[in-house]
C-alpha cells in the first residue's frame, strides 16, 4: 500500500472522473473511496479509462453504515466491485463501528469481511474509525487481524492512543482528514515552518504525517494541489519542527469528525 494516497471524500460524482484522472496522471497509485461517498462508479470509470494496469493501483473502498447486516454486506460488496469495474479491491473497510446500532454487533459484520478476504475478492480487510475497545472485540472474536484502521488524525487531533494500540496489534494506521479539513493550514506554527522551508502549509503537514509512519490520503480537486500534495517526502523539517507540530494537539477538543462511540448515522 503506497503511504500516500488520494482521497475522494466529498468529491461529487460529476467531478470524480476528472479528479481521479488528474490524480492518476500526477502519479498517485493509491485511491480511496467508499460506498457512502456515492462515487464508486466514477472512480471505477477513471481507473478503467486511465490505461494503467489494475495491478498497479491500490484501491480501497468501505462498507456503508446501512449495510452491516451480513446479507446486506455481501450484496453491497458485490455491487461495489461491479461499480468499480474490478473483480477485487486491495482493501475493504468497515466504515464505522456503530456500537449503538445493530445490537452493538460489528463482529458479525467483520466475519463477512473475512469471507471476502478468504475468497480473494478483497486482498486485505480492515476498519475505519474503530477505537481500541472496538478493535479488541475483533481481535478476540475474529480470525483475521485488521490490516488497517483508518482514523481521524491531524495536528489538532493526533489520536496517539489509537495509533499506539494499532501498532501493538500490527495494524497500519491510516489518517483521514490529514489537513484537519483545512483548519490547520493557517495555524501560525504551520505557516511559519512552511515559509522557512519553502513549502506549502499542506506539504508541511503531510510530511509530518508520513514521518510519523502513518498512511495519508489527502483530497483536493485543484490540479496544482493534487500535484503539490505528492511532493512531500523531501520537505526539510527538523526534529523541532515535528515536535512543534505535534504540540498543536488539542485532544478531544480537536476532533472535527464524529466520535466513534456515539456516531449512529445511517
Amino acid at each position: 500500500m503506497p503511504q500516500l494516497g488520494y482521497g475522494t471524500y466529498k468529491i461529487t460524482p460529476a467531478d470524480t472522473v476528472e479528479a481521479v484522472t488528474l490524480a492518476l496522471e500526477a502519479g498517485y497509485r493509491h485511491i480511496d473511496t467508499a460506498q457512502m461517498y456515492g462515487n464508486e462508479a466514477e472512480v471505477g470509470r477513471a481507473i478503467a479509462e486511465s490505461g494503467i494496469p489494475r495491478r498497479e493501483i491500490f484501491l480501497t473502498t468501505k462498507l456503508n453504515n446501512t449495510n452491516h447486516e451480513p446479507a446486506a454486506a455481501r450484496q453491497s460488496f458485490a455491487t461495489s466491485l461491479e461499480d468499480l469495474q474490478t473483480d477485487y479491491v486491495d482493501l475493504f473497510l468497515i466504515h464505522w463501528p456503530l456500537p449503538t446500532l445493530y445490537g452493538g454487533d460489528y463482529l458479525s459484520t467483520w466475519k463477512v469481511l473475512e469471507e471476502f478476504f478468504a475468497d480473494g475478492r478483497s486482498k486485505s480487510i480492515g476498519v475505519s474509525n474503530f477505537l481500541p475497545e472496538h478493535i479488541g472485540v475483533l481481535l478476540e472474536g475474529g480470525d483475521v487481524v485488521p490490516a488497517v484502521n483508518q482514523i481521524e488524525i491531524h495536528p489538532y487531533f493526533t489520536n496517539d492512543e489509537s495509533r499506539r494500540k494499532n501498532a501493538e496489534a500490527g495494524i497500519v494506521t491510516q489518517a483521514w482528514s490529514p489537513l484537519g479539513r483545512g483548519a490547520v493550514l493557517t495555524d501560525p506554527v504551520i505557516t511559519k515552518i512552511a515559509e522557512r522551508v519553502g513549502a506549502t502549509p499542506a506539504q508541511v503537514v503531510l510530511s509530518w504525517h508520513v514521518n510519523r509512519g502513518d498512511v495519508v490520503i489527502p483530497k483536493s480537486v485543484t490540479p496544482e494541489r493534487i500535484v503539490s500534495n505528492m511532493d512531500i517526502f523531501d520537505v526539510p523539517l527538523t526534529a523541532q519542527d515535528y515536535e512543534n507540530i505535534t504540540a498543536l494537539n488539542r485532544g478531544e477538543e480537536g476532533r472535527q469528525g464524529s466520535n466513534p462511540r456515539t456516531m449512529n448515522r445511517l
